[in-house]
Order: C-alpha cells, then structure tokens, then sequence
C-alpha cells in the first residue's frame, strides 16, 4: 500500500521499519523539525529524519506536504502534533496508540499507565480524528506491566503495535470495520517536573513507579540528584529525609518507605551508581533529601 508515515521519537522507528520490510511503499515521511540538543549550535534530526534518510525515504517537516504524494493512507505514531481536520479530509490515517483506548487518550500514555499502577495496557489501532484520540479502533493488542521501565514498556508496545498494525493493513475486513471506543475516557496529561520530583512522603509504590519513568529526581542539600535506578528496601532505623550508607547501598529514607540507589546523576555530572556519587561527595553527616 501507498503510505504516507507521520512519527517522531525512536519507538515510531520500530513501526517504520517494519512498515518498509513488509513491502509497503512509504512515499513520505513526516516528522518534526530538528532541533538543538545541548548548548551546542548544531541541529539534531529525530530519530524518525534519521531512519528515513538511512533508507533513502523523504523526508518533510509539514503535514500539508503530504498532499502532492497522492497516497492511499497516512500512518501516525507519536508524531508529536495534532493533524489538522482538513488533512484527514483528504487522507485517512491510522494511528498506533500506545493503550488501551479509551484509557489514556493524550500525550503520555505509557508514562501515566505506569504511575496508575496499571496491570494492564496495550496498543490501539485507530482511524484518526481531528479531536484527540477519539477515533474507532480496528484492532487492539494487550500488553501486561511486569515492573518495565518506560523506555522497556514503550519499546514493547511499539514492537506488538507494528504488528497489530501489519495485520490491519492485510485485511480488507479490519479495515473497513473499526468500532467505536467503549467505556470511560482518562486522559494522559503529559508529565511534569512536579510528577517527577520524589518526595520523603510518597508511598513506596509511588517512588518505585516515579523512578520507572527514567526522570526521576530529588534534591540533597539544595542540588538536584536525578535517580536513574532505584529499588525499594525495608524502612530502616535512621530518620526519615535523609540519605544514609547501609552496607553496600545508599538508602533514601523516607517517612513510609526506602530507595536504594542504584543510579545516579549529580547535577552537572555523568551518570554513575550510588556508591560512587557517595564516595565523591564525602558526607561528614547524612544529608537531607526534600
């Protein structure tokens, strides 16, 4: 089939790839611009521009660009924007959400499945709407949370979601009768730095499912400390808010529960495991942790 891809960010790679090895014919890709990453001046391509070019595929940066590639249908994963109703007008499109619609609809699905505690997600199939994330599903595939990180869970949806929507595309029949979204809506508002911040006073669970989202951080003594991998340990005897050496693991300890630090970035430092981070900071006494 004709296809015209519209995606961003490495997980939208996965459904390209496989869209090309299936023997469609992308006759356009359609991605964000590039941007600076860093301080430095250069211009950065997504990781979309990226495996696109490698495959001698075009690349643009508008949606309306579409238009001259006169193709059959447009597929979109996390593309990053809404597309306007008048682009659908003139291309359908099918959209690969990462969930379980209409749980989730929005920016960051993965992400507040995960922070829900959710036990299951999946992949949605959908025609796509000009409102957000609204349209009937053609197929849907399920996915168990096992205690993934975001970048795992994510990688996981786009691999069954490339799939799901290989099938879709081999069948007359799927295509042409998707359903209608059944049953409550919730809406991933994308996340915060607030969401982010680990506190002394969130429940275990919650520090377990922060730090699963890759960005976690708290600050020590004033200075931000992203926690890149952490596991929750017994709540030992030292007082809550502060960071501690036991035995081989620094241990925060918060008022309900404990992280052991695995990984850590000081700020306006390299990545590295707790102990070393303590090893360089030289404590006199516990800090504290806010």
């Amino acid at each position: 089939m004709r296809l015209a891809f519209l995606g961003t960010p490495e997980a939208a790679v996965v459904v390209l790839d496989a869209l090309v090895d299936a023997g469609h014919d992308v006759a356009v890709v359609v991605t964000r611009p590039d941007r600076r990453r860093g301080r430095g001046p250069e211009l950065t391509p997504s990781p979309v521009a990226r495996a696109a070019r490698a495959r001698g595929l075009t690349v643009v940066h508008r949606v309306a660009d579409i238009e001259p590639f006169e193709v059959a249908r447009g597929v979109v994963v996390a593309y990053g924007a809404m597309i306007p109703a008048s682009v659908l007008a003139r291309t359908p499109m099918l959209n690969v959400h990462f969930s379980l619609l209409p749980r989730w609809r929005g920016a960051a699905p993965v992400e507040r499945a995960i922070l829900a505690g959710d036990a299951l997600t999946g992949v949605s199939i959908m025609t796509l709407e000009a409102t957000l994330d609204t349209g009937p599903v053609h197929l849907a595939r399920r996915v168990a949370l096992r205690g993934q990180t975001v970048s795992e869970l994510t990688d996981e949806l786009a691999h069954v979601g490339a799939r799901a929507l290989l099938e879709v595309l081999a069948s007359p029949e799927l295509l042409a009768s998707p359903t209608a979204q059944v049953g409550p809506a919730t809406y991933a508002e994308k996340i915060s730095g607030e969401v982010l911040h680990l506190t002394p006073s969130m429940p275990g669970e919650l520090l377990e499912r922060t730090v699963r989202l890759e960005r976690a951080y708290f600050l020590v003594d004033g200075r931000r400390l992203a926690v890149r991998r952490a596991h929750l340990v017994a709540l030992p005897d030292a007082a809550a808010s502060t960071v501690v050496r036991l035995g081989s693991e620094i241990v925060a300890v918060g008022e309900r529960a404990a992280l052991a630090l695995d990984e850590v970035r000081p700020e306006g430092s390299r990545s590295m495991t707790g102990l070393a981070w303590w090893a360089g900071a030289r404590w006199n006494e516990a800090p504290r942790w806010s």
